[in-house]
């Protein structure tokens, strides 16, 4: 037996936080009766579930690592008709759905999975899970910019945590820096770099995790080894302790 949100989240319907939003607005039902509570069990080889007038089905977990191109929306659709990451996925029979997002003008490792509570875990901030990026930003950022980026820079909604930085190498009139966070905020690193007076004009994102873009080209994705799902898992374990 498994709480009603957790098996709605494993069949890739939602996230975690979702599913139970869902139940609370009265949009589930197990066997034929609405449920508006959360704490319900059920046993999902016995008991129908439908979401939204739907029947749900368990699928098999699956995590992908994607090299998302610039220029694509994070999101599973577009009002306006713009290319957005599901439709690099089409061909995968699992409905599978981004952990975070990337900017529309950024490139770089996306996750996609149909695992509502790893998802859940990896944009959990108490985790603290490191995103690395490679930024180019205008100018030559001196010892003293990068200080404040490493100590935290106070912006529009907050200070930001302290960031691990340093320089990759020189361009004619432009920085390529390594930037590792572990925060999730909207144009985080870009609003960052601004601050201090060097805009980004060009940002990948090269690491989630221990996850990195090896062997990937933009466009293109590989599913993580049970090996790598289990290895994701254990670092949450390890991190609640």
């Amino acid at each position: 037996m498994e709480r009603l949100q957790k098996i709605i989240a494993q069949a890739g319907v939602a996230s975690r936080r979702k599913s139970e939003e869902l139940i609370l607005q009265g949009l589930v039902k197990v066997n034929g009766e609405t449920v508006t509570t959360l704490g319900v069990k059920v046993d999902p080889d016995r008991d129908r579930i439908e979401v939204q007038g739907k029947p749900i089905r368990l699928q098999r977990k699956r995590l992908f690592a994607f090299y998302k191109p610039r220029g694509v929306i994070t999101s599973m659709s577009d009002p306006r008709g713009r290319r957005v990451v599901a439709d690099y996925f089409r061909a995968i029979p699992e409905r599978v759905f981004p952990v975070g997002r990337l900017d529309w003008d950024t490139e770089g490792l996306l996750l996609m999975t149909n695992d509502g509570e790893l998802a859940n875990l990896l944009m959990h901030p108490r985790y603290e899970v490191e995103k690395c990026y490679h930024a180019t930003v205008q100018g030559h950022p001196d010892d003293a910019a990068l200080e404040r980026l490493r100590r935290g820079i106070r912006l529009e909604d907050g200070w930001t945590a302290p960031a691990n930085v340093r320089r990759i190498r020189r361009e004619k009139g432009l920085t390529v820096l390594e930037i590792i966070i572990h925060e999730g905020r909207n144009r985080l690193v870009r609003r960052m770099c601004k601050a201090v007076g060097h805009p980004v004009r060009h940002l990948i994102r090269t690491r989630f995790a221990f996850v990195t873009l090896e062997g990937l080209s933009p466009g293109t994705f590989r599913e993580l080894s049970r090996e790598e799902r289990e290895r994701l898992r254990r670092s949450f374990k390890q991190s609640s302790k």
